[in-house]
């Protein structure tokens, strides 16, 4: 790639790995909750389970896209990833002012083992299938997620693999450290890497969208920097703007 190519490659890997890294902790808290509590077989099960009727959806995906015209794909797909990535930015903004509490994965670990113990306690102690259920749905919903960022950001200009290259290095990152740790990664900054993506991912979103409409933007990729800039700025000033006015009314 030359030095404009990484101007977008680059910005493309970091969302696709960023974004990634958070849902799959998230996918990890449950599985592991799974394992914990019911053992690792209904765990691994469902995992399993997840991930072949993920690849079956990738698999589907792939040749449909090939189909789609270029310019209308960037469209529907910079709006889309304009959405979901100014969803992202609004939360860890709240988050950040103090408005919004932060995701505490060990709560939520908690949360799951208690929610596995009580079904285990009203329906049957012998209930694995509810517990590989539990991880079948963890795994594909997260995982969803992580088809639509690495598809979202990749397919614009061809970068799928890049793309798919920052989601898989997230996916082995957060398990390396969890096989090694066997714990809720609650030291995960989840609402900074959330702060960036959601920068990253409305960057994109404006960039898809401006070319899908026919829009020529000055400095081609460069544009990207410019778009990251101005969401990440206007996102500090809001989060420190509402931070304070939150500490003057408790005041």
């Amino acid at each position: 790639m030359d030095s404009i190519s990484w101007s977008i490659a680059g910005p493309a890997i970091g969302a696709a790995f960023l974004a990634s890294v958070v849902e799959v902790v998230e996918a990890f808290t449950i599985v592991l909750a799974v394992g914990v509590l019911r053992g690792w077989r209904p765990a691994i099960a469902g995992t399993l389970a997840g991930l072949a009727v993920l690849a079956i959806i990738v698999a589907g995906l792939g040749p449909l896209l090939d189909q789609v015209p270029l310019h209308g794909l960037q469209l529907v797909i910079g709006v889309l990833l304009l959405l979901f990535g100014m969803g992202w930015l609004r939360k860890a903004i709240l988050r950040s002012a103090g408005i919004v509490p932060l995701h505490d994965e060990l709560a939520a670990f908690q949360a799951e083992k208690a929610n596995l113990d009580q079904e285990a306690q009203t329906r049957g102690a012998s209930l694995d299938w509810i517990a590989g259920i539990t991880a079948f749905k963890a795994i594909l919903l997260e995982g969803l997620e992580v088809v639509f960022i690495v598809i979202a950001v990749g397919s614009g200009r061809g970068l799928v693999g890049p793309a798919a290259l920052g989601a898989l290095a997230a996916c082995v990152l957060v398990l390396l450290v969890g096989a090694i740790v066997h714990k809720p990664l609650s030291r995960v900054p989840e609402n900074t890497m959330k702060f960036g993506v959601g920068v990253m991912l409305s960057s994109f979103g404006v960039f898809w969208t401006g070319e899908g409409l026919g829009i020529a933007w000055p400095g081609q990729d460069l544009t990207l920097l410019l778009f990251a800039a101005l969401f990440l700025l206007t996102g500090i000033a809001m989060a420190y703007i509402l931070g304070t006015r939150k500490q003057e009314i408790s005041r």
